[in-house]
């Protein structure tokens, strides 16, 4: 043992076959309900080589390294087993290394500034209020189709400048290009799921190519028209760069914080005592968005691919290896948490999560979802009266990577408006 990390050869049995029992587990969508028990033993088993060219991070220490460690790569194409692409492809800054990933973050960022997202949150009280009185006009409330999923998507639809009517559009491609998400594991994306993320992100491709060639002659106070007019002594973002930029606010600004929502939603109104204590203190809402990122991450898992022979806990990744960073096990590792599988919208370090990543990566929308989450929670503990879960399972998405109901309803006494 080497600071309380198994020290497994890089050599161990199960080097070279298929996915180890837990693996195999956690990939078994029958365990997406709770995958916690799972995460704990491979974070207890952490770091470890378990198949040919695939090594498991899932304790927090070893994952906050790997995240920010420069010999690590984040282009999957690195990855030596990794399956050929399919479809059109464009330059996601997300699978970028430095220096492109710098320059490209860069250009986009200050679309993202703390002064920037702030001036939004006037509009995004009022789109939140809006749909809270809609659920109270019909009467029922199902969380993830009438607030999760068309708060954030309005909030990005209307900084890209993208028309009300074709919103339904970004959700459908959305959802599907999240399968684009999961890492090259057997057995986990299916060649029906591979071709319709394929398909989707044509279509976005296709919408978006139209919407920047018409803002170039035509501007307007929307981020598309921004982005197309940054330039940095000379440096722009081309076509191939604003496409993928676009797509990636739509999908990685949107998917996660829907399931960020849900996960938070639910996990209030499973502990009535939680919820009870956020409606008398109400400023406690931006705290309960770090313990829910904790608790139960919108984004369970990354990758990364070792650039070089590295040493990695108790085990070496080899050039050419990718790492599955467990960010869901890391977030409740108790060597960081103190008692972790407890929900706590007080626990003090509960920012300590890791669920925006970290290092060169760290979430650019950060801010942006941490306010619209934080006016959801707030709104849904001080104005729903007497809320309570229907039904007796939840379902899931299918999705391994990002994590979230599927369906959550929602009964309710009232719902409280403001005059």
């Amino acid at each position: 043992m080497t600071g309380g990390i198994p020290e497994i050869s890089d050599r161990a049995p199960g080097r070279g076959a298929g996915l180890s029992a837990d693996l195999e587990a956690l990939v078994d969508p029958a365990g997406r309900p709770d995958p916690y028990p799972v995460l704990r033993r491979l974070r207890e088993a952490s770091a470890h080589t378990a198949s040919d060219g695939l090594v498991v991070v899932a304790g927090h220490a070893d994952c906050s390294k790997v995240l920010r460690d420069p010999a690590m790569s984040s282009e999957r194409d690195l990855f030596r087993l990794s399956p050929t692409a399919r479809g059109p492809r464009t330059r996601n800054f997300i699978h970028l290394d430095p220096p492109d990933h710098t320059r490209l973050r860069r250009l986009v960022t200050k679309a993202f500034s703390p002064r920037v997202v702030a001036a939004l949150e006037p509009r995004i009280r009022t789109l939140t209020e809006d749909l809270f009185r809609a659920a109270a006009e019909r009467g029922r409330f199902e969380i993830v189709s009438d607030l999760a999923y068309p708060l954030p998507l309005q909030v990005i639809c209307e900084l890209l400048g993208v028309p009300v009517a074709d919103h339904h559009l970004f959700q459908a491609w959305s959802a599907k290009l999240s399968e684009a998400l999961e890492p090259p594991l057997p057995g986990l994306v299916a060649p029906r799921a591979t071709g319709e993320a394929a398909r989707a992100r044509a279509e976005f491709i296709r919408y978006f190519s139209e919407v920047i060639a018409e803002r170039r002659t035509s501007p307007r106070d929307d981020l598309v028209s921004q982005l197309i007019q940054v330039n940095e002594n000379g440096d722009q973002l081309t076509d191939s760069e604003l496409l993928a930029t676009c797509i990636l606010l739509i999908n990685a600004g949107h998917e996660t914080t829907v399931n960020l929502i849900a996960n938070g939603v639910l996990a209030l109104l499973r502990d009535p005592d939680a919820l009870r204590l956020l409606r008398a203190e109400p400023e406690l809402a931006g705290n309960t968005v770090e313990e829910v990122l904790r608790y139960d991450a919108p984004v369970q898992l990354t990758t990364r691919v070792a650039r070089q022979d590295t040493a990695v806990g108790g085990t070496v990744a080899r050039a050419g290896d990718m790492l599955l960073v467990l960010i869901g096990a890391a977030n409740r590792d108790p060597q960081v948490f103190e008692d972790p599988d407890r929900f706590d919208i007080r626990r003090p370090r509960a920012s300590q999560h890791l669920s925006f990543s970290a290092g060169a990566h760290f979430c650019l929308g950060a801010a942006l979802a941490r306010l619209e989450v934080r006016i959801a929670f707030e709104l849904f503990a001080t104005r729903v009266i007497d809320p309570r879960l229907t039904g007796e399972e939840i379902p899931y998405k299918p999705n391994l990577s990002l994590r979230g109901p599927d369906r959550l309803d929602v009964d309710f006494r009232d719902i409280k408006l403001p005059d």
